[in-house]
């Protein structure tokens, strides 16, 4: 094992030639300048390692069954993890982080001492060998993490990430299967940030757990809150929380109302460029510009035609899917053969989405399909004329008179538009005899809860799923627009 205290004192001799002050440092030429970063992220690297050790031995020490002897509780906090936060200075999800990686440190360390001891064994018999394999087997899956920090090759920013990142052992993802990933992940960790090492750890879990990922999908919907409150100097503040639908969504229509002031596309039109110069040369800030648009669209919204089904430009969001997310004969073969589901992924943002996400945006929501082999290879960019267009929208608001669906009395303006037959998957063509309307969260159910809808000439029908109705009976769906 390296020497880390050796390590740790030639490290901090190397900084302390650097200089002692600003000017020092100023007067440093540009390789020098490089060169001395690397021996401060060497020095942080290893006194994080030595915070880590110190994390978990306070925690040992701060063992809720310790009771009030224990040592935190000694100092009179309620968690080693606020005593840490309160010597250090640090933030709670830094000392959080310490106690996690340290205890995970501290657990590969006693299980490797177990494994040493047993292997000492001299001349042993086959009883002996087959203990040593069951003391092997019960070394934590995240040792190859701690030994890393150990050894100086990864830092306790990027543990934690892979941890928290490859999730922790369940039904569908054992010990072997983190075991397999992680092994694979250590390989390119040091060429890595711990931003990015999250990202690709949980990519790694995504692929290893894609059965799992309708019910994160989920959950992460049910957590959206949009909080509304007047302040006692009578200002109003916003705060919410959007599912990664939704919010890339908010996100790219901020982005397209203030791109010009962030460096955004350059116009080739006359009329946007104007705009967008417009847009440079105001005075407001961007926050404020963003302030004053949100308000802008809430009017707009307040004064449009509640009969209106709104439609043509969006903001642009784009679905990355596999060849097999769009085959409904692969998906099925591989839901007969128990094999995890097809996902795909809203470009820019790094949770993956399920596979009734995928068809439901592909069929009215402003997205367009990129789609790729399984070996990463884009096959096509999707069909062009997907959308209905704004004159079939308004013969479906006066046709359908609102979302359709059982008992719902969502207007036309709160509604989308869904193709009967999928417009990618089945080559549903986008006419109006076979679009519908639907509120935004039936449509959710819809796709996520496999319901149906079918047409037999001008008459539409809900075939519910076999949970809901063994029998799957239809039930008729007739205008909510009176005299239809």
């Amino acid at each position: 094992m390296t020497n880390l205290a050796e390590d740790l004192r030639q490290a901090a001799d190397a900084v302390a030639l650097l200089g002692s002050s600003c000017a020092d440092f100023s007067a440093l030429p540009d390789a020098e300048v490089l060169a001395g970063q690397k021996r401060i992220a060497s020095i942080r690297r290893l006194v994080d390692t030595y915070a880590a050790w110190m994390a978990a031995t306070i925690a040992k020490r701060s063992r809720p069954e310790l009771g009030h002897s224990g040592l935190a509780a000694q100092q009179g906090y309620l968690s080693p993890v606020a005593l840490i936060q309160n010597s250090t200075g640090s933030s709670k999800g830094d000392a959080y982080k310490l106690v996690a990686v340290g205890t995970m440190m501290a657990d590969a360390e006693a299980a490797d001492r177990l494994v040493e001891a047993a292997l000492s064994t001299p001349d042993a018999d086959a009883a002996e060998v087959a203990e040593v394999a069951e003391v092997e087997a019960k070394v934590p899956w995240q040792a190859p993490i701690a030994r890393a920090v150990t050894a100086g090759t990864l830092s306790v920013d990027a543990a934690e990430a892979i941890r928290a990142g490859l999730g922790q052992i369940d039904a569908a993802v054992t010990a072997e299967k983190l075991r397999v990933a992680l092994a694979a992940l250590l390989t390119e960790a040091s060429s890595l940030n711990a931003d990015q090492v999250f990202k690709q750890a949980r990519r790694m879990r995504d692929r290893l757990d894609e059965a799992g990922i309708a019910a994160r999908e989920k959950q992460a919907y049910d957590d959206r809150y949009l909080r509304v409150y007047r302040l006692g100097n009578g200002t109003v503040r916003l705060s919410g929380l959007f599912a990664p639908e939704d919010g890339e969504f908010v996100l790219s229509t901020f982005d397209s109302i203030t791109g010009p002031r962030r460096g955004g596309v350059r116009f080739v039109d006359a009329e946007r460029a104007a705009w967008a110069k417009k847009m440079q040369d105001d005075l407001r800030t961007t926050e404020q510009i963003a302030a004053d648009s949100l308000v802008q669209l809430l009017k707009i919204a307040g004064e449009a035609d509640p009969g209106r089904v709104f439609g043509g430009r969006r903001p642009s969001v784009r679905v990355i899917v596999t060849e097999k997310a769009l085959k409904p004969e692969a998906a099925a073969q591989e839901a007969e053969a128990r094999q995890p589901a097809a996902h795909g992924q809203i470009e820019g943002n790094p949770v993956p989405i399920s596979q009734e996400t995928i068809d439901r945006l592909l069929c009215d929501t402003g997205t367009r399909g990129i789609k790729f082999d399984a070996n990463g290879q884009i096959i096509n960019v999707g069909r062009d004329e997907r959308l209905f267009t704004e004159k079939q929208r308004a013969a479906m608001a006066v046709r359908d008179g609102g979302c359709l669906w059982i008992d719902c009395d969502r207007p036309p303006a709160w509604t989308e538009a869904h193709h009967v037959n999928e417009w990618l998957k089945e080559n549903g063509y986008t006419d109006l005899a076979d679009g519908v309307l639907l509120c935004h969260p039936h449509h959710l159910l819809l796709h996520n809860q496999n319901w149906t809808f079918i047409r037999t000439g001008t008459q539409y029908w809900l075939r519910p799923p076999v949970e809901v109705d063994p029998k799957q009976t239809l039930v008729a769906l007739p205008s909510k627009r009176s005299g239809l």
